[in-house]
C-alpha cells in the first residue's frame, strides 16, 4: 500500500483514464484507491489470491446473485460474471483531498421511475403473503423493484460525481464505494456487512474472527429528520422487531454452519443514515475455513433474500421477473493477512445494497423490501421508495431532505454542534436493550461444543429438509455433547437411517400433506422406517407433523402462520417459551392428551399439537434451535432423553 500523491484519484488518471480502478471509504478518514487488472471467472474457489508463483495478492470481488447456483439454489440467471479486480496499486488518500479532486456538478437523469408501477408492486407483495408464507413457504421474502433512468453524462464521469455526493451526504455507511470496471460501473453507500474474516486476536491460532451484522426494519426519517420521540413508535412496532430476530435466526445459520463455536450475538444497535435507520445486531464466532468457503457458505444474507433461504430463492424465481445481476450480492475484499505474513486472506464484505448501476447509460437502483405475514403493501410500497430516495437523494439525482429548521433563538455565528446519536438517548437505548429480554441466552452467551455434555460419546445424524435451522440444531446437540452429522433429505441412505443412534429428522418448509413432493415423500420414509425399527427419533417441525400425522392426528393450516412467533406453551408439564415457524400444525381434540402410544402435548383450546413422546422417540412443533427459544435448550435435552431411553425401560 502507498500514501502518496500519485494517487491516480489526486492526478487526474481515473478520470481522464479507462483502466479499471475501485474507490473505497471505510474508515472515515481516507479513501482507498485501488487499481488494477480484471479477471472473470466462474466460482468463488477460483477466486485468485496468489499468483502463479504462489504469492499472496490482494482482491476486490465483485459477487453476483447468479453465485448462488454455486449452493445448488435456483436463480434468473443472466450470465453476470463473478468479476475480480486484482490489485497491483493500493493507495490511501486524505478523505478532504479525496472530495476536492472529485468532481460535483450534477447528473442529470431522464426518463426516471420505477420499471415496476406502485400497484402492480402491492399486488407482488399480496400475492407472496397468500400464495408463499400462507402455504408455509417460509417465514419472509425479499422481493425487488428497480428505479431506473438515462444517464448522458460520460459514465466515468458519473460514477466519481455520485461518490464523491455519497460522501458528503450520507452517513453510517459500512462501505460507500466505487467500482469501475469495463461496461459496468456501481457506486454505492452499503449499511450492512455481511460477512468479515480477520485473522489474529481474539481468533485462536490458525482460525480467523468471523462477523456477520443482520440488519431490518427501516424507519423512513420524517421531513426535518428523526426524533426519539417518532422512532420509539418504530421501536415498538411487534413487526419491525420480529422481522429483526427472524434474519438473526437465519444469519445465525450460516454462523453455525462455518464457525465452530456456532457464533455469539451481541446488540441490537441502530444504523442511523442520513434518511433511514436500522436496527441491527452483530455476530461473531470463530472458524478455520478458507475465506471464499466462508463466502460460499454465507450466500446470501437474509435480509436481502428470506428465510429458509433456499426456498427463498425459489419464491424470488417465481415472483421476480428480471435477474438481479449483482443486487443482494457483495463486494468481497480479499487481503493479505498481516497476522499470518500473507499465508491467509482476511475478508471484509459489504452486501451490494443501496447501490447505483450503470451500464450501456443506463442507471439502474435495484430496492427491495421484507415481506412477513403481516405485512401491509402499501407500507411495503412505501419502504422501496425510501429506500431508493436514500440512495438517489444522497447522489444528487432527487432533492435532498432539508436540514431541521433552527430556532429562532439560535445563535446563527455559534459554532456548529454535530448531531446527536438517537441511540445516545437513554430511553431509546433502554427500548433496544428491552428485546433481548426476548431472546434465548444460549445465543448471547459465550458457548463451544467441547463434546462433554450429558450425552456425550454418543451420536446422531439431523436429516436436513431444506431449513439450514439444522445447522443450528446441530450445534446445540454438540453442546449436549452428541457427535453429529447433517445429511440432506435428497443424500440420506436407508442404512443411515436404520443404522444412526439417534436421527433428529428436521424441519423445512412447504405443506407435510403434499403428495407430490419428493422431499416430503423421503422425510415420511425417514420418519416410518425410524419409526417401525423403535430407534431413538427426534423429530422438528415438519417432521413432527409428519410423525403426527403417521399417529393419524390431523394436520391443518393454521388461520395465520405462526412465523417468527413466540409463545410460551406447557411440553408434558413444564412451561417453554419456544419460537415458532409453521405455518401448519397437528391438531387434536381440545383435551386430549394421548393417541395411540404417543403422549400429546397441546393447546387446551384449539388442541394445536406442541410436542409427543412415546417409546424411543419425541417431537416438538416449535424450533428449540430459535433465539426467540428462551427455554430451548433445556427443552431440547428433555426431548433427546424421552428419544433415547430405551424402550421398554
Amino acid at each position: 500500500m502507498t500514501d502518496d500523491a500519485q494517487s491516480p484519484l489526486l492526478n487526474g488518471a481515473l478520470l481522464h483514464g479507462d483502466a479499471p480502478f475501485a474507490l473505497i471509504a471505510r474508515d472515515g478518514v481516507t479513501v482507498e484507491v485501488l487499481t488494477g487488472d480484471v479477471i472473470d471467472v466462474d466460482l468463488l474457489a477460483d477466486i485468485p489470491l496468489t499468483n502463479a508463483g504462489g504469492t499472496a495478492r490482494e482482491v476486490l470481488a465483485l459477487v453476483p446473485f447468479r453465485q448462488v447456483r454455486e449452493r445448488g439454489f435456483v436463480c434468473h440467471d443472466d450470465g453476470a460474471p463473478l468479476r475480480c479486480l486484482v490489485v497491483t496499486d493500493h493507495h490511501h488518500v486524505p478523505l478532504a483531498d479525496a472530495l476536492s479532486a472529485l468532481p460535483s456538478a450534477a447528473i442529470p437523469l431522464r426518463d426516471a421511475g420505477f420499471d415496476i408501477p406502485d400497484e402492480e408492486y402491492a399486488a407482488v407483495v399480496r400475492r407472496v403473503i397468500s400464495d408463499e408464507i400462507g402455504r408455509g413457504e417460509g417465514a419472509n421474502f425479499v422481493i425487488r423493484r428497480d428505479f431506473t433512468a438515462a444517464v448522458d453524462a460520460d459514465e466515468r464521469t458519473a460514477a466519481l460525481t455520485w461518490f464523491r455526493a455519497l460522501l458528503e451526504h450520507e452517513r453510517g455507511a459500512y462501505w460507500t464505494f466505487a467500482i469501475v470496471t469495463p461496461g459496468h460501473i456501481a457506486v454505492g453507500a452499503s449499511p450492512e456487512a455481511h460477512v468479515s474474516a480477520h485473522t489474529g486476536a481474539p481468533a485462536p491460532h490458525g482460525a480467523s474472527t468471523v462477523t456477520m451484522n443482520p440488519i431490518s426494519g427501516t424507519f423512513r426519517h420524517p421531513a426535518g429528520g428523526a426524533t426519539a420521540a417518532t422512532l420509539t413508535e418504530f421501536l415498538e412496532s411487534t413487526k419491525e422487531t420480529e422481522e429483526l430476530f427472524m434474519v438473526v435466526d437465519e444469519e445465525l445459520k450460516m454462523m453455525s454452519a462455518v464457525c465452530s463455536d456456532g457464533g455469539r450475538i451481541t446488540g441490537p444497535h441502530l444504523k442511523e443514515m442520513s434518511r433511514l435507520t436500522h436496527t441491527e445486531y452483530v455476530l461473531r464466532g470463530f472458524s478455520t475455513l478458507d475465506p471464499r468457503d466462508i463466502l460460499r457458505e454465507t450466500m446470501f444474507a437474509p435480509t436481502v433474500t428470506g428465510s429458509p433461504m433456499q426456498n427463498a430463492c425459489t419464491v424470488i424465481t417465481r415472483h421476480e421477473t428480471t435477474p438481479r445481476g449483482y443486487y443482494s450480492g457483495v463486494a468481497a475484499l480479499f487481503t493479505p493477512s498481516e497476522a499470518t505474513g500473507g499465508a491467509t486472506h482476511d475478508l471484509d464484505a459489504p452486501i451490494l445494497i443501496r447501490t447505483a448501476y450503470l451500464v450501456d447509460g443506463r442507471l439502474r437502483v435495484p430496492v427491495g423490501a421484507t415481506l412477513v405475514r403481516h405485512s401491509d403493501p402499501y407500507g411495503e410500497v412505501s419502504e422501496t421508495h425510501g429506500k431508493a430516495a436514500g440512495v438517489l437523494g444522497a447522489i444528487g439525482a432527487v432533492p435532498r431532505d432539508a436540514p431541521t429548521p433552527a430556532s429562532p433563538t439560535d445563535d446563527p455565528d455559534a459554532p456548529a454542534v454535530e448531531r446527536r446519536l438517537l441511540a445516545d438517548d437513554p430511553a431509546i437505548a433502554s427500548l433496544l436493550a428491552s428485546r433481548n429480554a426476548r431472546l434465548a441466552a444460549f445465543w448471547l452467551n459465550p458457548q463451544d461444543s467441547s463434546g462433554d455434555g450429558p450425552f456425550a460419546g454418543r451420536s446422531a445424524i439431523v436429516v436436513d429438509a431444506e431449513d439450514r435451522f439444522t445447522t443450528m440444531l446441530a450445534h446445540q446437540l454438540r453442546h449436549l455433547g452428541l457427535a453429529v452429522t447433517i445429511v440432506p433429505w435428497s443424500e440420506v441412505s436407508d442404512a443411515q437411517v436404520d443404522a444412526a443412534e439417534l436421527i433428529v429428522s428436521g424441519p423445512g418448509p412447504g405443506d407435510p400433506r403434499d403428495p407430490d413432493s419428493p422431499r416430503m415423500q423421503r422425510m415420511r420414509e425417514v420418519v416410518s422406517r425410524r419409526r417401525a425399527s423403535s430407534r431413538p427419533l427426534l423429530a422438528v417441525c415438519l417432521s413432527h407433523q409428519i410423525l403426527a400425522d403417521s399417529l393419524g392426528i390431523e394436520l391443518a393450516p393454521l388461520a395465520r402462520p405462526h412465523q417468527g412467533m413466540q409463545h410460551t406453551v406447557d411440553v408434558f408439564g413444564e412451561p417453554a417459551s419456544i419460537g415458532f415457524y409453521n405455518t401448519f400444525t397437528a391438531r387434536v381434540a381440545p383435551g386430549t392428551t394421548s393417541v395411540g402410544d404417543a403422549d400429546v402435548a397441546a393447546d387446551p383450546d384449539s388442541g394445536d399439537v406442541y410436542a409427543l413422546r412415546g417409546p424411543g422417540f419425541a417431537s416438538v412443533q416449535g424450533h428449540l434451535e430459535s433465539i426467540l427459544s428462551r427455554d430451548g435448550m433445556a427443552t431440547l435435552e428433555r426431548l433427546v432423553t424421552q428419544a433415547l431411553t430405551p424402550v421398554g425401560a
